[in-house]
């Protein structure tokens, strides 16, 4: 459950407070559907729906609480434009795009590795 701080002074945070903030960090940057979407929005803005395309096979209600948590983070921003429909993009912020060299590296530590995971964990099954 993420901890109420509505000011990330590492100064005011007791360490108790900072290591839990530290913690929902990490849960947030390591969610799989964090991962996809940062990777996802990389350089361009898109919209919910792309987003959704992009991202099978995730539903649209964890895709919005994804972006949500992202939002609430600072990752992300939504904007909104008064038409009919409406259309809302999402965008990466300056903190997401500094996040986004650490999360491309880490899929591409997967993606590079992925055959041998596979091994292990049928070597570690066969067991």
């Amino acid at each position: 459950m993420p901890h109420p701080i509505t000011r990330a002074d590492d100064a005011a945070l007791s360490e108790h407070t900072r290591r839990a903030l530290i913690r929902d960090v990490l849960e947030r940057i390591g969610d799989k559907w964090s991962v996809v979407v940062i990777c996802q929005l990389g350089d361009t803005t898109r919209r919910f729906n792309e987003l959704s395309r992009m991202s099978e096979p995730i539903t649209k209600r964890m895709l919005s609480a994804t972006l949500q948590g992202l939002e609430r983070d600072g990752l992300v921003t939504r904007t909104v434009y008064d038409t009919k429909p409406p259309r809302v993009d999402y965008a990466l912020t300056a903190r997401g795009h500094s996040l986004l060299e650490v999360v491309r590296t880490l899929a591409g530590w997967a993606e590079d590795n992925a055959s041998g995971i596979l091994e292990s964990r049928t070597a570690y099954d066969a067991r």
